[in-house]
């Protein structure tokens, strides 16, 4: 029978258990874990300089415990007649190889969505599987609906500095259901201010919903996908990882479980999933359970080896669903009344200043010169260190930070100030605003106006020399092609317009003449929304006549100010 070990609270010794479970598992466990000489496992990976731009603490989970079981030494079997669903009794290597089918199907389809949408990540389900084994045990062994809802929220314990990270309330209650301290909710334990911008509709109900599986792995796949990382790529995996929760403990672990779902896994129903029992948080072993007892749960098979969930939590436990205990855990010692806790950094912030922000101008497509930087003060205007400021892309536009999304979290330095990302703008033109905000406080932010401006040319010239003619009623034998420069360069995807104009002193359009077909073959004389390609080189369609004779006008005109006038000849043909 295979046995689970469980990691060590942070700072408590390592026993010979622990050491000798590691150093069993570090030569078949995933690529980029390693072990030093006593067995302890170190990453393979330190946390990136991004760290500071996931939740607090350097993770979207806020660095809440996790489940620290270690998959089974002996290699999962994916043979169907391996799985639970044919009656046949199985091994614990395979049991644990068994992720519920809801569950299942919500990491394959966020891995569907982001080979769409960031094929150069390289996201494996196989990643999200581990991540949500270590966080919830598969949604507590797949105790969820027929959309992916669970049936009653899963919530980590109170980030109340008490044991863990200190994060006062960011959302009102909202997601967690505390209006004092933050939690992380739901399978894949966001922290609500993470899921404020991190949150994505898996399964196209139009809502985010952190407890739900579909939501939460397509959430989770986009916040691993930040900064276009290539996870195919281990040290960028490491990284990733080590951004969802900074702790090489836990990175180690992730990998641990990402290499034996590799190896195969399978489906088994919803309930019936095997639920982890030891966390991060707490030494002894725990089953997870939801926050608050499920009023509409459906009867499921019973997991063998699990005990019930108790119903209710008691005083001093952690929140089931975090990995918590539900034994009853020693009272912390009251604050002394004469040693007041002192505010913490958030705490002490004011207002935001600027500071030193350029002017925030770019051309479609390029970088903006200038960063957004602002300065956490006190009421006395002095700097505030180990503040998280979150800066935010607000309006109608493509633009985005350098990592590819539209948020990003910066700590202060020792100067009190944070500087976003770096600007890309994208092919949107006209302002939008960047807002920065102090994470965990309900203060007035700082707004900032970005303009991105078209692609600019200034000259354009036709790529051909043979005269455009036409007999009346007929068609133009030749397309008209010009090629668009700006400083003697190619100008590539300038936006530009063509309209057949009455003369050289009256651009107005032309009411008879030459003319373009629309889609349905209708006469129009004015085209908008033209383009050049990367080559600079813009090709109208094909022009026509009416039966009127004379020389004609085509305007030609381009973003920079650049304009062309081509001339246009019907003449009945020589006899």
């Amino acid at each position: 029978m295979a046995a689970h070990f469980g990691r060590l609270r942070k700072g408590a010794a390592t026993t010979a258990v622990a050491a000798a479970a590691v150093a069993a598992l570090s030569a078949s466990q995933a690529p980029g874990v390693t072990t030093d000489d006593l067995g302890r496992q170190a990453a393979g990976a330190q946390p990136s300089a991004d760290a500071s731009t996931g939740g607090a603490g350097g993770g979207a989970t806020g660095d809440s415990p996790y489940y620290t079981d270690l998959p089974p030494l002996k290699s999962p079997n994916p043979s169907p007649s391996a799985s639970p669903t044919t009656g046949t009794p199985v091994s614990v290597g395979e049991a644990e190889a068994g992720i519920p089918a809801t569950v299942l199907d919500a990491y394959k389809k966020a891995e569907a969505e982001l080979r769409a949408s960031k094929p150069g990540c390289n996201l494996p389900w196989q990643l999200l599987a581990a991540i949500g084994k270590v966080e919830s045990g598969q949604a507590r062994g797949g105790r969820v609906d027929a959309s992916g809802t669970t049936y009653s929220p899963i919530l980590g314990p109170k980030l109340d500095g008490n044991g863990f990270a200190l994060i006062a309330d960011t959302d009102n209650g909202a997601y967690d259901g505390d209006p004092a301290y933050d939690r992380a909710v739901g399978p894949m334990q966001f922290i609500p201010s993470t899921w404020e911008w991190a949150g994505r509709d898996g399964n196209g109900d139009g809502k985010k919903d952190p407890n739900n599986v579909y939501d939460a792995a397509l959430a989770a796949g986009h916040y691993l996908c930040r900064f276009d990382r290539d996870l195919s790529v281990q040290s960028q995996m490491n990284a990733a990882i080590l951004t969802y929760n900074n702790s090489t403990a836990y990175l180690n672990t992730v990998l641990s479980w990402l290499e034996y779902y590799r190896k195969g896994t399978h489906e088994v129903p919803d309930g019936t999933g095997t639920l982890p029992s030891h966390s991060s948080g707490n030494d002894s072993g725990a089953n997870p359970s939801p926050s608050a007892p499920a009023t509409s749960t459906p009867s499921a098979p019973s997991t063998p080896s699990t005990p019930s969930a108790p119903s209710t939590s008691k005083p001093g436990t952690p929140k089931p669903g975090s990995g918590g205990s539900t034994s009853p855990s020693p009272p912390s010692s009251p604050p002394s009344s004469s040693t007041p806790t002192p505010p913490t950094p958030t705490q002490t912030v004011d207002h935001l200043e600027d500071a030193n922000t350029g002017k925030l101008t770019a051309t479609a497509g390029g970088a903006f010169d200038a960063k957004v930087a602002v300065r956490a003060e006190s009421k006395a205007n002095k700097a505030v260190a180990k503040v998280r400021v979150r800066f935010t892309i607000i309006g109608d536009t493509d633009a985005t930070f350098s990592g590819g999304e539209s948020v990003a979290t910066v700590v202060t330095g020792s100067t009190g100030t944070a500087t976003a990302p770096a600007l890309v703008a994208g092919e949107k033109t006209g302002d939008f605003t960047v807002r920065a905000t102090v994470v965990g406080r309900v203060l007035g932010g700082l707004d900032y106006t970005a303009t991105v401006v078209p692609r600019p040319a200034d000259t354009l010239t036709r790529t051909s020399d043979t005269a455009l003619t036409c007999v009346p009623g007929g068609e133009f034998a030749d397309q008209v092609e010009v090629k668009a420069t700006y400083k003697g360069a190619v100008a590539g995807k300038v936006a530009a317009t063509a309209t057949l104009i009455k003369s050289t002193d009256d651009v107005t359009e032309n009411d008879k003449g030459p003319y373009f077909k629309d889609a349905d073959g209708k006469v129009i004389r004015t085209l908008t929304d033209l383009t050049t390609d990367a080559d600079g080189v813009l090709k109208l369609p094909k022009l026509y006549a009416d039966d009127t004779a004379g020389t004609f006008l085509l305007r030609i005109n381009t973003a920079g100010g650049a304009a062309l006038t081509v001339e246009l000849t019907v003449a009945a043909a020589a006899s």
